[in-house]
């Protein structure tokens, strides 16, 4: 069976051989409008429109994914905005609470600090009124 087969092979590369060399010496420019009405044939102008509609589909999808991932960027570039503006304003609101704190603190102190030496005080008077009785 395999020497049917390369029978086979080397006869059709026998008929190439001989077609080739035919070719050769026919005129050249009947192979090159061959070439030429292939090229430009009905059913190639088809494959390039084809072709061209497909890279153009391909360009336009490029393109929507490009603008769809530019949109969700702007999307999350305005949340990020939003929230360093809460982020501001409660920064600030904190700011003015622990002022108000510290104000209110001083304000304690001082009238712990009163009530100490107020507290000392009625204590020398009490220890001194309980020394005479």
């Amino acid at each position: 069976m395999k020497s049917v087969t390369k029978c086979y092979t080397f006869f059709l590369f026998q008929i190439f051989i001989y077609i080739f060399s035919l070719t050769m010496e026919q005129n050249i420019y009947t192979i090159l409008i061959t070439l030429v009405t292939v090229l430009t044939s009905t059913a190639a102008w088809k494959y390039y429109e084809k072709r061209l509609s497909m890279k153009s589909k391909r360009e336009d999808d490029e393109t929507k994914d490009g603008k769809l991932f530019r949109d969700d960027l702007r999307e999350r570039i305005v949340k990020l905005e939003t929230l360093l503006q809460e982020s501001s304003k409660e920064k600030d609101k904190m700011r003015d609470n622990i002022i108000l704190l510290t104000s209110q603190l001083s304000k304690l102190e001082v009238e712990v600090d009163f009530l100490r030496k107020d507290n000392e005080k009625l204590r020398a008077e009490n220890s001194a009124l309980r020394s005479r009785i």
